[in-house]
């Protein structure tokens, strides 16, 4: 039986510290990664984009009642991301194309960034991989990698005295 898709994000998050406090899903569909991720982190503000917006309208209905505004979606794709610059302590992905640029101008200097998948080949020894490269030119260096259930992640940390991160 195959494991839950969400298995690597949560083998993911055990590995980041401190607790953030603004938390951002790339690609985020209906949701499951955000809701997850605001159990997970408590006092963090969640939020989640991604183009399809009859998905973000589907995840806002899951959400349901939030008089504290904890979780919210905007439209956004991968490689335009409707949120300032180093907004966030934590930048998470499990689909759609990696855009490391949009990822690091999002990210605070010194905030986490996951990337998982639900192929357990997929992130697994990415210190190789031309992302690593393209993400550590933007100042994002691997800590972390390793599968869980059926699928893999990786985590990596936004260095804290990077120039603003350039085009891909």
């Amino acid at each position: 039986m195959p494991s839950p898709p969400l298995t690597p994000l949560a083998a993911a998050v055990l590995r980041v510290a401190p607790a953030p406090e603004r938390v951002l899903e790339v690609e985020t569909g209906d949701g499951d990664g955000a809701l997850f991720l605001a159990r997970e982190f408590p006092a963090a503000r969640v939020r989640g984009a991604d183009r399809d917006e009859s998905l973000l309208r589907a995840a806002a209905a899951r959400v349901g009642l939030d008089p504290e505004g904890r979780i919210a979606f905007k439209p956004g794709g991968s490689s335009s991301l409707p949120y300032p610059n180093a907004h966030f302590d934590l930048v998470v992905q499990g689909r759609g194309r990696t855009a490391p640029a949009e990822l690091a101008r999002v990210l605070r200097p010194g905030g986490s960034l996951i990337l998982f998948n639900r192929n357990a080949e997929a992130l697994t020894g990415l210190r190789g991989l031309p992302l690593r490269r393209r993400l550590a030119r933007r100042g994002i260096e691997l800590e972390a990698d390793g599968t869980a259930g059926d699928g893999s992640f990786a985590v990596a940390r936004r260095r804290g005295s990077d120039p603003a991160p350039g085009a891909d």
